[in-house]
C-alpha cells in the first residue's frame, strides 16, 4: 500500500534548479535512504513533502490518516519543561483519550441503561487503544528511549532550556521515536549522537516496523538500516533496491555503460560529420552526404552528467609551535556544576588527539576551556608558545545573511574577488553556491564555507569539533586526507571511528574523567 506519492516534482531557488520532473513513492514498511552530494536537495525534498515548502510544480499525495513524524531541529522546546515532560508529550493523544475515558466514567453515574451500554462500548474501545499503545507503561518506554540516546545521563528532570543544541536535538529524536508514526522522516539523526547511541539507534531502526526516509552521510550507519535507495543527482531522483553497497555496484556499472555508449556515439557522430564535410560539395557524393546528414540529425544524443566539483582541502602551516601545546593543572570544567574530575592533561607538538565519549559529558566544554573561551570551575590551563590555532566550531548560532563571498572576504579583506571565488570553488562550491547567501545553503555547503576560511588561515594547531557533521562522502574523504597530511598538531572531537581511527596518535575518552554516570 502506497503511503506517499510524489509526481512530476520540479523545484528551484532563483535560477538554480534542484529537481526537474522527478517522481517518488513510499510503500508501507519501506526503509529508504535518501542520498546525494551536499546541495542536491535532500533536505529541500523533506521540506516539500512535509508542506514546509511549496514546490514550483508537481503533486504530493499522502494516503488518508497517515501519521508523519519529522525530526525538525528548529522546533522550539518550551522553557520550564523537564526532559521527561517533553518526552511524554509524544503520548499527548493517549492522555487526551484517558481524559475522555474519565469523562465517560463521570457520565455513567447518571446515564440511562441504553446510554450506559453506549458509554461502556466507548470506554472499552478507548481502553483497548490505551493498552495496545503501551499507555500504562509510558514511564518505562520514556526511560528506555532516553537511556538509548544518552538523555538519562543528562538527567530527565533537567530543564530543556539548560541544554546544548545537540542535547535538544536528542530530545526531538527521542520524542519522535516514542510517537511511533506511520512514517519517520530523519534528517542526519546521528549528527549529535556518539558511537554507543548510534549503535542503539541502528538496532532500533533495523527492527522498526513502519516506514522511514533517512538522510545520512554516515554511510556504515545508513548501509545497515535501509533496504531501498533514492539517489539525487543532477536534478534527477532514481530508485535502487537494496543496501548502499549494492546501490554503488549498480550505479558504477550504469555509469561505465553510459560512458562506453557515449564514446561509441561520439565516434559515430565524428565519422558522420567527417563524411559530410568531405562529400557535400561533390555532385557525385552529395546525395550520400545528405543521407548521412539526416541520420546525424536523428541521433538521440547521449549526455553525460556534469561532474560535480570535488573539494580539495589543504591546510596552510604557520611557523612551528613550541614543544608544549597546552597543559592543564587540576582543571575542572563545567558551568553551574562540575563536568569533570580535576584534569591534568598535556599535549605536545605533533600529537593528533581524538576526544571521544558520550554526548553531554563536556568534550566541547573542555576544548573551549583550553582555548580560554569559557572560564573553568577551578584549575588552570597553560598554553604553549607561538601557537596559531584554527578552530572549527560544532554549532554556529544565528542566521547568516552574508553571501559566501562576503563571509570569506570579511576574514581575508586583502584577497581579490577572484581569489575569494577560487578559494570557495576549491572547497567544492559552484558559482551559484558562491553567490548565494550562507543562510540558504545546506548544512554541508555551510560547513564547506567555514572550512574555506580555516584552510586559508596559517595554523600550527587545528581544533575541530565534529567537522564531519553534514559533509558528504567526497568532502569527508578529502578532509580526512587533509588532516592526515597536516604538519601541525590536531585536537579532534568526532563520533565516527572510520574518520579518526587511522588519523590520530592518541584517543582521550572523556568517560574516564567525567563526574556523570555513564
Amino acid at each position: 500500500m502506497s503511503i506517499l506519492n510524489v509526481k512530476n516534482l520540479s523545484h528551484g531557488f532563483g535560477d538554480r534548479a534542484i529537481f526537474n520532473d522527478v517522481s517518488f513513492r513510499l510503500l508501507k514498511g519501506e526503509h529508504i535512504g535518501l542520498i546525494g552530494a551536499n546541495g542536491e536537495g535532500k533536505s529541500t525534498f523533506m521540506n516539500i513533502i512535509t508542506g514546509k515548502i511549496e514546490p514550483d510544480d508537481g503533486n504530493i499525495e499522502w494516503s488518508k490518516r497517515v501519521r508523519v513524524g519529522y525530526m525538525d531541529q528548529h522546533t522550539a522546546l518550551e522553557s520550564g519543561t523537564s526532559i521527561r515532560d517533553a518526552l511524554k508529550e509524544a503520548f499527548k493523544y493517549l492522555f487526551d483519550l484517558e481524559n475522555e475515558m474519565n469523562e465517560i466514567c463521570d457520565k455513567m453515574a447518571s446515564a440511562s441503561p441504553e446510554e450506559l451500554e453506549v458509554l461502556m462500548d466507548d470506554m472499552g474501545t478507548i481502553q483497548d487503544i490505551l493498552t495496545l499503545n503501551d499507555f500504562y507503561i509510558i514511564d518505562s518506554k520514556v526511560e528506555e528511549v532516553a537511556k538509548g540516546l544518552g538523555l538519562s545521563d543528562v538527567g530527565l528532570d533537567k530543564d530543556v532550556s539548560d541544554l546544548s543544541g545537540g542535547q535538544r536535538t536528542k530530545i526531538l529524536l527521542a520524542k519522535l521515536l516514542l510517537e511511533k508514526p506511520d512514517i519517520l522522516l530523519l534528517d542526519e539523526p546521528t549528527n549529535y549522537l556518539d558511537e554507543q547511541h548510534i549503535e542503539w539507534l541502528k538496532i532500533y531502526l533495523q527492527n522498526y516496523e513502519n516506514a522511514f526516509i533517512l538522510i545520512s552521510h554516515d554511510l556504515p550507519f545508513l548501509n545497515s538500516v535501509i533496504n531501498l535507495i533514492y539517489h539525487m543527482e543532477n536534478q534527477e531522483l532514481n530508485r535502487y533496491v537494496g543496501s548502499y553497497d549494492e546501490f554503488m555496484q549498480v550505479y558504477e556499472a550504469k555509469k561505465q555503460q553510459l560512458e562506453a555508449a557515449y564514446k561509441k556515439q561520439q565516434q559515430e557522430i565524428s565519422d558522420l560529420e567527417d563524411f559530410i564535410a568531405r562529400n557535400k560539395a561533390r555532385v557525385s557524393t552529395r546525395n550520400m552526404a545528405m543521407s548521412r546528414k539526416k541520420k546525424l540529425d536523428k541521433i538521440d544524443r547521449i549526455e553525460l552528467a556534469r561532474e560535480k566539483p570535488k573539494p580539495e582541502f589543504n591546510f596552510k602551516s604557520a611557523r612551528t609551535s613550541g614543544k608544549l601545546i597546552f597543559e592543564t593543572k587540576d582543571l575542572v570544567i563545567g558551568y553551574d556544576e562540575p563536568l569533570s574530575k580535576p584534569l591534568n592533561l598535556r599535549m605536545e607538538r605533533g600529537q593528533k588527539i581524538a576526544i571521544v565519549g558520550a554526548n553531554g559529558l563536556g568534550k566541547t566544554t573542555l576544548v573551549n576551556s583550553i582555548l580560554g573561551n569559557i572560564n573553568p570551575i577551578s584549575g588552570e590551563v597553560e598554553l604553549g608558545d607561538y601557537l596559531h590555532i584554527g578552530y572549527f566550531e560544532q554549532e554556529i548560532k544565528g542566521a547568516n545573511y552574508n553571501t559566501c563571498i562576503e563571509e570569506v572576504w570579511q576574514e581575508f579583506p586583502g584577497y581579490t574577488q577572484y581569489e575569494i571565488r577560487a578559494a570557495l570553488a576549491k572547497c567544492g562550491l559552484t558559482t551559484k553556491h558562491i553567490e548565494s547567501k550562507v543562510l540558504v545553503l545546506s548544512g554541508g555547503e555551510q560547513a564547506k564555507v567555514r572550512l574555506c576560511k580555516l584552510i586559508n588561515s596559517e595554523t600550527n594547531v587545528l581544533v575541530l569539533d565534529e567537522p564531519t557533521n553534514h559533509l558528504d562522502a567526497d568532502a569527508k574523504d578529502e578532509l580526512k586526507k587533509a588532516v592526515r597530511e597536516y604538519k601541525g598538531s590536531l585536537l579532534l572531537i568526532c563520533h565516527e571511528p572510520e574518520f579518526y581511527r587511522d588519523v590520530v596518535t592518541d584517543v582521550w575518552n572523556c568517560e574516564s574523567w567525567t563526574t556523570k554516570i555513564v
